[in-house]
């Protein structure tokens, strides 16, 4: 497999000498093309921080990042903006979805700071629109749809520029049990069947189960890791729950 994505001794720290934070302490490893990667840990572990990091919401206080050949630490202003809005995709708890906009225009909006041409556009919306089940939502705005619905938009609209790698922060945080498991079946489809490579933040055992891979993170360092395999679902959710009895069993593990 091709690597996509390289952590090298990432280290973040907040607050001054006296009173030194260290949400990441040392943190190493790769992700291949088409992985689709769960970070999991208790509040306060470092996932997010970490996340962050890696999106370039936040800077490292030592290390480095590489997407690909390009050392995202070191990018600044208006090349770390266009690198941003090219190569990554975003997806929050909270949807982030302009209510003024359909969910068509939601979708289309990334496309369109790209400069596409408007039949790409309609083309890409109406594909993505498709592959995440929600062309029926198109034409209604934020305030019209459910939680799910509008999760899948603002997937999608993760989804439309075709990024390197997605970037997912606690995704089925405000859904309800239904319409998590289907955002996580649709990632689980985007993932096998078009190769999407997906590192998904979550403190849930279930949540993180649709993944290939759980990185597993305790007090800002790398506790344990592991994969699927041919394991069925089933079978890596009991391997996570395990996992998460030895971090402390402070995370939630619903099946």
């Amino acid at each position: 497999m091709e690597q996509i994505l390289r952590i090298e001794n990432i280290e973040k720290y907040y607050g001054s000498k006296s009173s030194l934070t260290k949400a990441i302490d040392d943190i190493s490893f790769t992700v291949q093309k088409g992985e689709f990667t769960a970070i999991m840990g208790a509040s306060g572990c470092g996932k997010t921080t970490l996340l962050n990091c890696i999106s370039t919401i936040d800077r490292v206080t030592a290390g480095h990042i590489f997407l690909e050949d390009t050392d995202i630490t070191a990018l600044k202003g208006k090349v770390l903006n266009q690198f941003r809005r090219e190569k990554l995709g975003f997806i929050f708890q909270d949807f982030n979805l302009l209510d003024t906009l359909t969910a068509y225009e939601n979708i289309a909006l990334a496309l369109s700071i790209q400069k596409k041409p408007a039949k790409e556009i309609d083309e890409s919306v109406k594909h993505v629109a498709e592959q995440l089940g929600i062309t029926e939502v198109l034409g209604k705005y934020p305030y019209q749809m459910s939680g799910g619905q509008k999760q899948r938009v603002a997937s999608a609209r993760a989804i439309v520029t075709e990024p390197k790698i997605v970037l997912a922060d606690e995704p089925t945080g405000a859904l309800d049990s239904k319409a998590a498991k289907m955002l996580l079946e649709r990632f689980r489809y985007l993932n096998t069947e078009h190769g999407a490579t997906i590192m998904m933040v979550t403190h849930d055992s279930f949540t993180a189960s649709y993944a290939g891979r759980v990185i597993f993170i305790k007090d800002g360092k790398i506790f344990h890791e592991i994969t699927r395999g041919e394991d069925s679902r089933k079978q890596f959710f009991d391997k996570i729950i395990d996992v998460v009895t030895l971090l402390g069993g402070d995370m939630s593990d619903a099946l």
